[in-house]
């Protein structure tokens, strides 16, 4: 609930075509990093104190209600907090006494968690008098430390999580809080408002951008003497809302993390609106609304999010919760036009794939090179998958991560169908490695048959430097006992393959739960799944091994599994057929648990 708060208390051809594209790299490159000079220009131009008399928050003397907080609360972490103990992002450190403050962060991520204050919640959840102490206690120890100029607490999206937090979790820092503790913290709660409003100018987009934007909206509305920036901050989130929201729903990111990340702000902000009796602007509610359906789109059996650009593990609790906010309740929607992904349902089996081109170079530091990859789950168990990302400690994997290898897709001549910035100076000056060429025409055509639903995808990302288009063809029978495939590389238009080496590799990676066996005739394996259902992999006409992979979005940190893997050349043939079928045994048992779980009849 809203808590309201009183007054208070090689070859030629392959040389031409690597040249073209290098010089095409460097444009988009230049393109980017004059962007980005222009916002620190403006940045500069604009001056601190234009910012200051722009941007200073009015009188502010105090808070009229705090949000609510959607995120999982667990009451045992408060007990971890209270002993000294801080673990985020797969890092302890105990305090031992001292202020959590004063030590030197373990990781990037650790300290973004702690400066971020998201844990507050969990102090709120054991809701008693020692951890609304222990609350005051680490805010006061926080308010006391003198800023350090490079810490990732001044990271826009960092200051904005914590500003969010900070006025969520006021209740349990404010009540039994003496009016001199009351004032401290409504003095250093401006200063990181001001702040905020200040470096919005110059802020990586996408889901940062949108999360200042967010923030700064809940400050307006959350203290007193905010009218003329509530209407500033409403505007600007809209603007934002209406760019980075597609029309299905999508972020501009293709990241179907993103609605994980900003539904559980969006949601509360829509109640606060309500709640001081203002109208909640049309772009907010009509973003809500087409957000809300892409969760069940992306979600399989188990509840899991689908691994495409940049997705990694999401808290169970936290999709249930938003889920119920979900009026809809119907069956997923078969096709994302605008965010560029497919979906195929029949029986207890779905398939998601990626068929739209690479999101805009801006919003694309965390996108992956994997054009026309797909999921297959069965009921609650997930047998082909991409590789994902941790959702901590990124950077160690990110470069295989984002890599057409690391997903269920084709490789041709073991490489990307998405090429990326790959100079560290770049990087340090675009905040990450943008995407910076890959698939222009993308295009997916689906039909209902008699068989089933025919999907048929095609991308062009190894036209330029090989001279190939990558053709995939995906059948899943009626009764989604059967999912068919072909995989074909066709020339270019106006082009033939260039260089000596013609080799691609078809790799279907599987969840670490899958058991997988090779048959004896080499050419397909048997999957055995938790619930005991067996599948079969088969190719018609190609050797299929079995290979180590790794899953890396698992919740435990990154785990062993294996890869499904046919090696061809392009000289010898130019597809590969393949298929996944469901064993008659597992049908015929999966049938008899479901007649067993109805009720009697009754008799008449």
């Amino acid at each position: 609930m809203l808590s309201a708060f009183p007054d208070y208390n090689e070859d030629e051809n392959s040389s031409r075509g690597k040249g073209e594209l290098a010089i095409a790299h460097r444009t988009r490159i230049s393109s980017l990093l004059l962007g980005r000079a222009a916002r620190n220009v403006l940045a500069r131009a604009s001056g601190q104190t234009v910012a200051l008399s722009r941007f200073w928050p009015g009188r502010t003397d105090r808070l009229l209600i705090a949000p609510n907080d959607l995120r999982t609360l667990d009451a045992t972490r408060a007990t971890e907090l209270y002993a000294g103990r801080f673990v985020f992002a797969g890092k302890i450190v105990t305090s031992h006494g001292r202020s959590i403050f004063d030590f030197d962060p373990p990781s990037d991520d650790w300290e973004s968690a702690l400066l971020g204050f998201g844990w507050l919640r969990h102090l709120r959840a054991a809701d008693s008098a020692i951890t609304r102490a222990n609350a005051r206690s680490l805010i006061d120890e926080w308010m006391s430390k003198p800023v350090r100029k490079r810490s990732n607490g001044w990271r826009a999206d960092v200051l904005a999580r914590r500003v969010i937090s900070l006025l969520s979790q006021a209740p349990l820092v404010l009540n039994d809080a003496d009016g001199k503790f009351y004032r401290r913290f409504l003095r250093v709660l401006t200063r990181e408002i001001r702040y905020l409003r200040y470096t919005i100018v110059d802020i990586a987009d996408g889901v940062p951008r949108l999360q200042v934007s967010i923030a700064l909206c809940y400050a307006s509305l959350c203290l007193a003497n905010q009218a003329k920036h509530i209407r500033n901050a409403t505007r600007k989130l809209s603007e934002e809302l209406q760019r980075q929201i597609l029309p299905d729903g999508g972020h501009i990111s293709r990241n179907p993390g993103a609605l994980i990340e900003l539904l559980p702000d969006l949601l509360p902000l829509r109640q606060t609106f309500a709640a001081r009796n203002i109208a909640p602007p049309p772009a907010l509610l009509n973003a809500i609304d087409r957000m809300m359906p892409m969760l069940r789109f992306f979600r399989h059996g188990d509840g899991s999010f689908a691994l495409f650009n940049g997705m990694s593990s999401a808290p169970s609790g936290l999709l249930a919760t938003l889920l119920a906010y979900d009026d809809t309740h119907g069956i997923p929607m078969a096709s994302m036009p605008h965010s560029g992904f497919q979906r195929l349902d029949a029986g207890a089996t779905a398939v998601i794939m990626d068929s739209g081109a690479p999101p805009p170079s801006g919003v694309s530091r965390d996108a992956h090179a994997g054009c026309l990859s797909f999921e297959l789950s069965s009921g609650p168990c997930r047998i082909v998958l991409n590789c994902g990302i941790p959702a901590t400690g990124r950077d160690n994997w990110r470069t295989f991560a984002r890599s057409t290898p690391a997903h269920s897709a084709l490789t041709y001549h073991e490489a990307s169908s998405c090429q990326f910035v790959e100079l560290t100076a770049v990087k340090r000056m675009l905040q990450g490695a943008p995407i910076v060429s890959g698939p222009s025409k993308v295009g997916a055509f689906r039909e209902a048959t008699s068989r089933g639903v025919l999907l048929t995808a095609t991308h062009d990302g190894y036209a330029r430097p090989f001279g190939v288009v990558h053709q995939r063809v995906l059948m899943l029978s009626n009764d989604g006992s059967r999912l068919d495939g072909e995989d074909e590389l066709i020339n270019a238009p106006g082009s033939s393959p260039r260089g000596r080496d013609d080799d691609y590799v078809l790799r279907f990676h599987l969840h670490p739960s899958v058991k997988a066996s090779r048959l004896r005739d080499g050419r397909g394996a048997m999957l055995v799944l938790p619930n005991r259902d067996v599948w079969t992999f088969e190719a018609l006409d190609d050797k299929v091994e079995l290979e180590d992979s790794v899953f890396l979005a698992g919740t435990d940190g990154p785990r062993r599994t294996s890869q499904l893997v046919i090696r061809q050349h392009l000289k010898t043939a130019q597809s590969i057929r393949w298929s996944f079928v469901r064993s008659s045994a597992s049908a015929a048992v999966t049938n008899a648990r479901r007649d067993a779980r109805r009720e009697p009849e009754l008799p008449l």
